[in-house]
Formats: C-alpha cells, sequence, structure tokens
C-alpha cells in the first residue's frame, strides 16, 4: 500500500468551514470512492490540516484521483476547497516499518 500525506494551510480564520467541508463532503466521497482516509489532524493554531489517504499502489494514484474529481458531489463543490486552502503540500509515502517486520 502507499499513501499520500497531504498538508494544508488554511486560510486564517477558515478552519471552521474547511472542517465541515471535509466531514460533510469530501470524506464521505472518499468512503464512497473506496479511498481510505488514515487520519486527518488539524493544528493547534488551526492554520494547518494533515491527513494521510491510502492506495493499493502508486499506478493508481491518478485513475482514483480522475474518479473522485469526476463525481458529481466533488463537481458540486465547486472551487470552494480552492478557495479555503492557502498552500499544500503531498508527499507519496510507503510503509517505512515493512522491512522491520519478523518474517
Amino acid at each position: 500500500m502507499v499513501y499520500q500525506l497531504r498538508q494544508y494551510h488554511i486560510h486564517a480564520g477558515q478552519m471552521g468551514q474547511w472542517l465541515e467541508l471535509f466531514h460533510e463532503h469530501i470524506k464521505p466521497l472518499h468512503e464512497r470512492l473506496g479511498i481510505p482516509i488514515i487520519g486527518a489532524w488539524q493544528s493547534s493554531d488551526q492554520a494547518s490540516f494533515i491527513w494521510i489517504r491510502g492506495f493499493d499502489n502508486a499506478s493508481v494514484i491518478s485513475s482514483t484521483e480522475a474518479a473522485y474529481f469526476a463525481a458529481p458531489e466533488r463537481k458540486a463543490l465547486g472551487d470552494l476547497p480552492q478557495k479555503l486552502i492557502a498552500s499544500m503540500t503531498i508527499t507519496v509515502m510507503t510503509d517505512g516499518l515493512q522491512n522491520d517486520r519478523p518474517n
């Protein structure tokens, strides 16, 4: 499995609106499409939202994201997510502990 670590800097004063959007729209759509959200956190200063989602392998990320953006639920959101996010960093990761596991 591979993961995306998604770090978003949310515009000042917009974290509440972002959290509502995430929990009411983004997370349910991910669940419907079979994209597991491993975890989500917000910084104590309300400036950053960090979440991790998983994929079977790196080769499916592009097609899975295309399906996400093509979904009617996502299209209905328009550019609202982008208006709330000041900047983002996305890092693709693999399980760093996998080699530490006993055979």
